[in-house]
């Protein structure tokens, strides 16, 4: 902010220079100082502003911390990560971003929005009365608030330096504006054309047999999943591994007789892997830790705010250890076996405590946002049914072909999965504000479901994202029958949004002319 002035200053002779004759602003404040400097109008084009977004850092919610931070001790006089920042700290932060918003002119408020205090003289400032820490919601009265805008005064403008302004202030609802797919992505070419830029193999394609998860997080990096084989048919089901790899060893009748020593070094195999497997568990159980070296971790991933509930102690939440269990010996069955870990008195691992990635073999995942030699890092390679999204994927229609989207709630995302109509199944970041409407807007017009930090982490996906399909489904079918037909719909709006911009800024002038 020291350099704010000096930056306005070049904007503005820059703005002159060039004869510009209106500024529009997603979100930035200093945009709407320098249009006022130079005596032009400017518009806010956006669902959130960023003095809500600063104060809202005083709120007392809490963030988890990454799940590293237990390996280092945090110093005294450091304030602990996701700590509230006191209000008359970040208060002169907070106020001359709100003066700069103050000198907007008029808001195109879009859907997934958030309090503009800029502009409405209620809600107001600070932030953190708008969301009740015990629900992680906004309070009743800012919602009601939200759906009545029209009803609520606005605050005068900021004049220009050495006239008044020759309108008042407004602010205008928007419809949605959103990227749009290709013309041809709904058709059968269009999609089998995208999927094969990816790599996904022909008998991958069919909508009908195959569903795609696409995991985007805006950039943000995260280990990749390590295969492991399963063993359906033989291994009881109390042990099975997450179905992130496609092939499994699968128990078939032997063609020859097994001999008992074969047998007995094959179950002794399979019985130390399954300790090693409880040791484990119990290690991790204890620590405390989200994410291990030999499992799913995300740095800088949206933190969780929603904590699991800690299980009894015979029944711990394990980390997805990625480690191979031998099939059962072919010749041998939980019926005939006298090992006590088929009777299920040695061990005690529960099915629905192994993290799974994904619902079951029909899935394939599509990761976007990293560099191709992201799937060979660790000297692997990715699992079975994992792709890796070109960098210049165009994001709509990879929304348009996909079934379930995974990453983190922003407008750019969550608008998209509503004109996609694609189920969201989201990682909460709760010290960003924006959040908050953006997931009344998807619960709304969309389907939003949440995953907790630590379950992605685990890789614990798969509930979460059938549970997303599940509620989306229909609504998924619907917009790919539509087609081009209702992308040339939201196209529409988006045309019919820009003209009456146009013409606030003609009228704007027409004013000004009156005035001088």
């Amino acid at each position: 902010m020291e350099e704010k002035d000096k930056k306005v200053e070049e904007e503005v002779r820059w703005l002159v220079q060039n004869k510009i004759h209106c500024v529009l602003s997603d979100a930035a404040f200093l945009g709407c100082l320098a249009a006022n400097g130079a005596c032009i109008p400017s518009v806010l084009i956006t669902n959130f502003t960023f003095d809500s977004v600063y104060s809202f850092l005083s709120t007392s919610i809490q963030e988890c911390t990454s799940s590293d931070s237990t390996l280092h001790a945090t110093p005294s006089d450091v304030v602990p990560p996701g700590a509230p920042l006191p209000q008359d700290l970040i208060a002169p932060l907070v106020d001359q971003i709100h003066q700069g918003y103050r000198c907007a002119d008029l808001l195109l408020l879009l859907p997934g929005k958030i309090p503009i205090p800029s502009f409405f003289t209620e809600p107001s400032l600070p932030s953190p009365n708008w969301v009740d820490p015990a629900v992680r919601a906004f309070y009743p009265s800012i919602t009601q608030a939200l759906s009545s805008l029209n009803s609520i005064p606005l605050l005068p403008c900021i004049p220009f330096p050495k006239a008044e302004k020759p309108l008042p202030r407004s602010a205008r609802q928007t419809p949605l504006l959103v990227r749009t797919p290709g013309s041809t992505i709904y058709e059968a070419s269009g999609r089998e054309a995208l999927l094969s830029s990816i790599g996904i193999p022909h008998h991958l394609r069919d909508p009908e047999k195959t569903k795609i998860l696409v995991v985007s997080f805006g950039g943000q990096s995260f280990k990749k999943p390590r295969s492991r084989a399963s063993s359906r048919t033989s291994t009881p089901s109390s042990v099975s591994p997450a179905p992130s790899k496609r092939a499994s060893i699968a128990h078939e009748l032997p063609g020859e007789p097994v001999g008992a020593h074969t047998q007995a070094v094959a179950l002794d195999v399979l019985d130390r892997e399954l300790k090693n497997l409880k040791i484990v568990e119990r290690k991790q159980a204890g620590s405390g830790r989200l994410a291990t070296p030999s499992h799913i971790h995300i740095p800088g991933a949206p933190p969780v705010y929603k904590p699991l509930p800690t299980p009894p102690p015979s029944e711990v939440r394990s980390p997805p250890v990625l480690r191979t269990i031998p099939s059962t010996p072919p010749g041998l069955s939980r019926e005939h076996s006298k090992n006590p870990y088929f009777d299920g008195s040695l061990y005690d691992i529960k099915e629905e405590h192994i993290p799974r990635m994904l619902p079951d073999d029909s899935w394939t995942v599509v990761v976007c946002g990293v560099s191709p030699e992201w799937a060979k890092e660790d000297g692997g390679e990715l699992p079975e049914g994992f792709y890796v999204a070109p960098r210049d994927v165009w994001m709509p229609d990879l929304m348009a072909v996909s079934d379930v989207l995974l990453g983190k709630l922003g407008y750019g995302a969550v608008s998209e999965s509503v004109e996609s109509c694609t189920p969201f199944v989201y990682v909460s970041r709760p010290l960003f504000i924006e959040e908050h409407g953006l997931r009344l807007f998807l619960s709304e017009s969309g389907v939003g479901v949440e995953l907790s930090r630590s379950s992605y982490e685990e890789g614990d996906w798969a509930a979460a994202v059938e549970e997303a399909w599940l509620k989306g489904k229909d609504a998924k079918a619907r917009r790919r029958r539509l087609g081009e037909q209702e992308t040339r719909r939201r196209i529409e709006e988006g045309n019919q949004m820009a003209c009456q911009l146009l013409d606030w800024v003609e009228e704007w002038e027409t004013a000004s002319k009156l005035k001088a």
